[in-house]
């Protein structure tokens, strides 16, 4: 059987708001799309119900268009779980009725919730069949990976972490800005945020929270009323890169206290920023963060635990800036996007896929290098 000419990747489209959003257009503009010969679908948008349905559709179309383009290629799956993973379970049926090789790409903190409890034993066979049958599949954390090796077993399973960018370094930071970014919801523990800020307030008379995401807004400022810090919390909703990147660089802490995440790119881009971070201990949060060392671990719910960390790196500039200064120092060593891509590309060689480089080789008439198997990523 002849070799695979190209990837087509499938996800979210580039402007949805969103952590995996957010991964792609690093890749993209780490140059991944550069050096692959990669065709990207989008099958999800922003928006209304309508305008979802007509981009699902539209995706759909695109891919029946590639699938009798080439013969032979790689799918490449970007997913989370429910809704998102069902989407793209269409995909990869089609692909490998076409015998083509799967990557399934899991970004999703869900994903253990919907598999053991939300799935019944048909949905859980299912979603375990295309486990099973992808050539490879990538988690984000070395937790989610021993999880995936108890939920298949394909061999196949290859951890790479999330890339992010670094910013330039901030050169001040505000005395007791306490930054969130993500959807404002009880999942990411806003409520437990909220609930810490107003047992500090007394203590930090400078203490103010900022925001940014969208969610449930009315009720997050019902709550901060009915705790009487409304004065004290600003509620951004959704913000750009530009504001993001300012918050960060303003904020004196960065708190994500999720109740599941798998490997979050807001708390990936405060360390990048070098803002001392404190989130809750869960899905490949700690792979992450080192108690203690370049931020601080906290268990998931609990509001008091939650305060008395915000309280202790407030009442410490120089532990924060130490915290802060490791945390960069961690995303420089082991979240730098031209990693990602390497490994991302090792992948598509190792299944056949010659890059742009190699093709135009070939095309002068020299040999393309050589695969790597699996187990070297």
């Amino acid at each position: 059987m002849r070799d695979p000419s190209h990837v087509v990747m499938v996800g979210t489209s580039f402007e949805t708001r969103g952590g995996i959003a957010s991964v792609l257009q690093t890749y993209r503009a780490a140059g991944l799309f550069d050096r692959w010969p990669v065709d990207y679908v989008a099958t999800h948008r922003d928006g209304s119900h309508l305008l979802r349905f007509l981009k699902a559709i539209d995706g759909f179309f695109v891919f029946l268009a590639l699938l009798c383009r080439h013969p032979r290629a790689v799918l490449h799956v970007h997913s989370a779980s429910r809704a998102s993973f069902w989407r793209k379970s269409v995909f990869m049926a089609l692909a490998l009725l076409a015998r083509w090789p799967v990557i399934f790409h899991l970004h999703g903190g869900g994903f253990a919730t919907f598999y053991d409890a939300e799935c019944g034993p048909l949905r859980r066979a299912l979603v375990r069949f295309f486990l099973d049958h992808a050539s490879c599949i990538v988690v984000v954390s070395e937790r989610w990976c021993a999880w995936m090796h108890r939920a298949t077993r394909n061999p196949n399973v290859v951890t790479i972490a999330n890339p992010v960018s670094l910013p330039p370094a901030s050169a001040a930071r505000e005395t007791a800005l306490v930054a969130f970014a993500g959807r404002c919801s009880a999942a990411k523990g806003v409520p437990e945020l909220l609930e810490a800020a107003s047992a500090l307030a007394p203590r930090f008379p400078a203490l103010r929270l900022e925001l940014a995401g969208d969610g449930a807004l009315a009720q997050m400022k019902s709550r901060a009323e009915s705790l009487g810090i409304a004065d004290r919390v600003t509620l951004h909703g959704w913000i750009g890169h530009a504001r993001r990147d300012d918050m960060l660089a303003r904020a004196t802490v960065f708190v994500l206290p999720s109740h599941a995440e798998a490997l979050p790119v807001s708390l990936l881009e405060a360390m990048a920023a070098g803002c001392p971070v404190i989130a809750s201990a869960v899905g490949g949060i700690p792979d992450v963060i080192s108690d203690g060392f370049n931020g601080l671990l906290v268990p998931a719910g609990d509001a008091q635990a939650l305060a008395a960390a915000i309280g202790k790196l407030l009442a410490d500039p120089a532990l924060a800036f130490a915290m802060g200064r490791a945390a960069r120092a961690t995303i420089a060593s082991r979240f730098t996007a031209d990693r990602a891509v390497e490994r991302v590309g090792r992948i598509y060689s190792n299944l056949g896929v010659p890059s742009v480089a190699e093709q135009e080789r070939e095309n002068r008439g020299q040999s393309p290098n050589s695969s790597v198997p699996l187990e070297s990523l």
